[in-house]
């Protein structure tokens, strides 16, 4: 049996409001991360870490967008890893593999979701990456180089992460037992010396984190209805868009709203 964890509590610090309740391409940031793995047949399960005070958005959530398949909410902890581990306690005791997903990651496909299953049934561990293009540096005080990073052997991990259930709890209980706080699940992994094996996408799975991801995502999600992303180029037109500031009720707000923020929309 396999499951979802969607980790869907966090606050939105960066954005300046609740992102998943954000309105892109017609519905929230959440619906569309949601619908991809309610229609993923490769997922028999899905656990939803949420804030308290926000299930019944959640519940309603599903009746409106006819998220039918079988869900469970639980309560997110102080610290992501916290809200992971709780996911990880609410699963079914048939569950074998579990892919964990950040919430605000909409454009993931059902072909990610199977091939990090498939890897991670093989080894154990696998997660979402994509290999560096760019040049990178490092930096010792924020204002100059002090080296330059080999690409070649970098990679910008996303998620799913997915994992054998047994071997995401030990490394979890792991860093518990240490008191050591990961942002990332594979870094649990490599705590206990378990491979994690890198599954490349082939198309875009960003994660909506500041302003400027808003129209670049909305873009990959109008575009995917027309049997997946375009190719884009580097022209952009400048619009200009403003965030409602955030509400406790999580409710959706419209990005046709939006008025004041630059946010570059890309052109082709």
């Amino acid at each position: 049996m396999n499951a979802a964890i969607l980790v869907a509590a966090g606050k939105g610090v960066r954005m300046g409001a609740d992102k998943l309740w954000l309105e892109i391409a017609g519905r929230p940031v959440i619906a569309h991360t949601w619908k991809n793995f309610n229609d993923a047949k490769c997922i028999d399960e899905i656990i939803l870490v949420v804030r308290d005070r926000t299930q019944e958005n959640f519940s309603e959530l599903a009746k409106k967008f006819h998220l039918q398949k079988t869900f469970r909410m639980v309560a997110g902890g102080a610290e992501r890893q916290d809200s992971v581990w709780n996911g990880l306690e609410a699963l079914s005791p048939k569950t074998e593999i579990v892919a964990i997903q950040d919430a605000a990651r909409p454009c993931t496909t059902e072909e990610l979701i199977a091939a990090t299953i498939a890897a991670a049934r093989e080894t154990g561990a696998a997660v979402a990456a994509q290999q560096v293009t760019d040049t990178i540096k490092e930096s010792s005080d924020g204002k100059t180089i002090s080296r330059t990073l080999d690409r070649a052997k970098l990679w910008s991990v996303q998620t799913p992460q997915t994992f054998r259930v047994e071997i995401i709890r030990r490394a979890i209980s792991a860093a518990r037992a240490k008191n050591l706080i990961f942002t990332d699940d594979t870094a649990a992994c490599e705590l206990i010396g378990q491979p994690v094996q890198l599954v490349p996408g082939a198309t875009p799975n960003p994660k909506v984190t500041v302003p400027g991801d808003l129209s670049f995502v909305e873009t990959l999600l109008k575009n995917s209805e027309f049997g997946g992303a375009r190719l884009l180029t580097s022209r952009c037109l400048r619009a200009s868009v403003h965030f409602n500031s955030a509400r406790e009720d999580a409710r959706p707000t419209k990005l046709s709203h939006y008025q004041k923020l630059g946010v570059l929309v890309p052109w082709w």
